[in-house]
């Protein structure tokens, strides 16, 4: 039965497991990874690699930085399971291209909507940023706005909502 997970929480959490976790207990078919994370540096390719290891070799992997529906209608018919990692990345990406606020929160929308509407179940990761300090700068103001108004329309269209603390979840929907 397709299912639509969020699962949020701070940086080193365990979300990324957890999603990994998640789509293999699914089990029917190729599981697929939807990855917006770039190496744009030597510290995130190594953060890619990473997460590269550890995840299985069963998982089938689509590179798509700011084109998530795009990558959910791509594997239409193929996927039982993908997992989604991550919002946080995909803002961060859309914002870097310029992207207003009113197309980003459109993106948004759209994403919400194609979750809804795919036949296969999908674990979207993404971060927690709206529990600490208000940022300094503009830009770190609005990036904090603009994903926690992005997570709020995923869980919305999500069936289940956990927060992650030291590995541990927590179901809040």
């Amino acid at each position: 039965m397709k299912h639509i997970t969020l699962i949020t929480g701070g940086a080193r959490s365990g979300k990324s497991a957890r999603a990994l976790e998640l789509a293999v207990e699914a089990g029917a078919g190729t599981p697929f990874f939807i990855a917006t994370g770039e190496a744009l540096d030597d510290e995130m390719a190594a953060r890619i690699a990473h997460h590269k290891r550890t995840r299985s070799s069963d998982f089938q992997t689509i590179d798509a930085p700011t084109d998530i529906v795009g990558a959910i209608r791509s594997i239409e018919g193929q996927a039982a399971v993908a997992v989604i990692d991550c919002l946080t990345l995909w803002v961060s990406n859309l914002m870097r291209d310029n992207a207003t606020d009113d197309a980003i929160l459109a993106a948004a929308d759209s994403l919400a909507a194609e979750l809804v509407r795919s036949r296969f179940s999908s674990i979207v990761v993404t971060d927690e940023v709206g529990m600490g300090i208000v940022p300094e700068y503009p830009a770190g103001r609005r990036f904090r706005d603009l994903l926690g108004w992005t997570n709020q329309k995923i869980a919305t269209a999500a069936d289940e909502v956990l927060l992650m603390f030291s590995g541990c979840a927590l179901k809040l929907k």
